[in-house]
């Protein structure tokens, strides 16, 4: 277990006036539609309560008027609380003042939108170095490192260029660059790919994955496409109507859906194209001694089901070793495999 680096508690988002006066209506049971009605309130968030680790991807998913947009908009403080808390680092930042404020947003978070956010009168280079702009950067260090950035998210050439001249999957590397520029602690990503067609939306899931092997940023992801939340989330946690439906692994979601909603959206996915090693994988400690002893298979810890299971069943091994790099990091057995795809 990692160490917890956002603390959300008894998070409420109720919009409209006087709305902490339907804190407790909405406590008592009053429902969204019913708040609505008799209030003239919109319930944005019901008693949401989520820690994230440091390091991880936490994917925050749900359909259109879910919560999610709403949720991640609290952890910078774009939108304050009805109540409840949101610390980071053990920080409670709905206390903080306007300056204390500003310095935790430039310093502490960086941000990428669905629909790019970049600046069309910068150049691409510009566009890149603009959080260290704020951050009076010397200019020469923040060209340094945007190109660095433009180089590892595959844009070394396009620099001079502007927003206009480039393709949605390159202007949303260029967003993903600009926040990482800044070397944020927390990166928010507010359905960063959704917009994106299908062959550039898995590339730059792909990117995402490759980065955050290196950087280990604390990553809070929105989407509504379950397949990207199976594909990137060490957590996923599921909003309907503003309150936390279910929150778990991959595993946990898939295998026990606690809701009928979670049901339907779990209920067509192909396991063996969303599942990776990592995701089912077990320690020694479960894995019968005998098995330990006998023919091996090794794979890296990011490969999907689908990409080996025929080698499984071709070469039949007593048990499945998963690696990150060169070490090994947990095992599965040809059994766990059959319940995974069969449950």
């Amino acid at each position: 277990m990692g160490n917890t680096k956002i603390k959300i508690e008894n998070l409420y988002k109720i919009f409209g006036r006087n709305s902490k006066d339907s804190i407790e209506l909405v406590e008592n049971g009053m429902s969204k539609d019913e708040l609505l009605e008799k209030k003239g309130h919109v319930l944005g968030l019901n008693n949401i309560n989520m820690s994230i680790e440091e390091s991880s991807v936490h994917v925050v998913m749900g359909l259109s008027g879910s919560g999610k947009s709403t949720l991640i908009r609290h952890i910078n403080r774009l939108i304050d609380p009805t109540g409840g808390k949101v610390e980071v680092d053990g920080q409670d930042i709905t206390q903080l003042d306007v300056l204390a404020l500003n310095e935790f947003r430039k310093n502490k978070t960086g941000m990428v939108f669905q629909r790019f956010g970049l600046l069309p009168h910068l150049n691409i280079l510009d566009n890149v170095t603009f959080g260290l702009d704020i951050k009076k950067v010397e200019k020469s260090i923040a060209q340094s490192k945007a190109t660095e950035w433009l180089k590892k998210v595959g844009l070394v050439g396009y620099e001079k260029r502007y927003p206009q001249e480039l393709s949605g999957g390159m202007q949303q590397r260029v967003g993903l660059a600009r926040a990482l520029t800044n070397d944020p602690e927390i990166l928010l990503m507010d359905e960063a790919f959704s917009a994106l067609d299908p062959l550039i939306k898995k590339d730059m899931q792909d990117i995402l994955i490759d980065l955050q092997k290196e950087l280990k940023k604390t990553i809070v992801f929105i989407t509504h496409d379950l397949d990207e939340a199976l594909k990137l989330g060490d957590k996923i946690a599921i909003l309907k109507d503003g309150f936390m439906d279910q929150e778990g692994t991959a595993i946990d979601i898939l295998l026990e859906p606690k809701t009928d909603y979670v049901k339907r959206f779990v209920e067509d996915v192909n396991r063996s194209r969303v599942l990776k090693a990592k995701n089912i994988m077990e320690d020694q400690s479960t894995v019968p001694d005998d098995l330990m002893n006998g023919q091996k298979m090794t794979l890296a810890q990011e490969t999907v089901i689908e990409k080996f299971i025929d080698k499984v069943i071709t070469e039949q091994p007593n048990l499945i070793e998963v690696k990150e790099q060169e070490k090994i990091v947990g095992y599965i057995t040809p059994q766990r495999l059959s319940f995974i795809l069969q449950k």
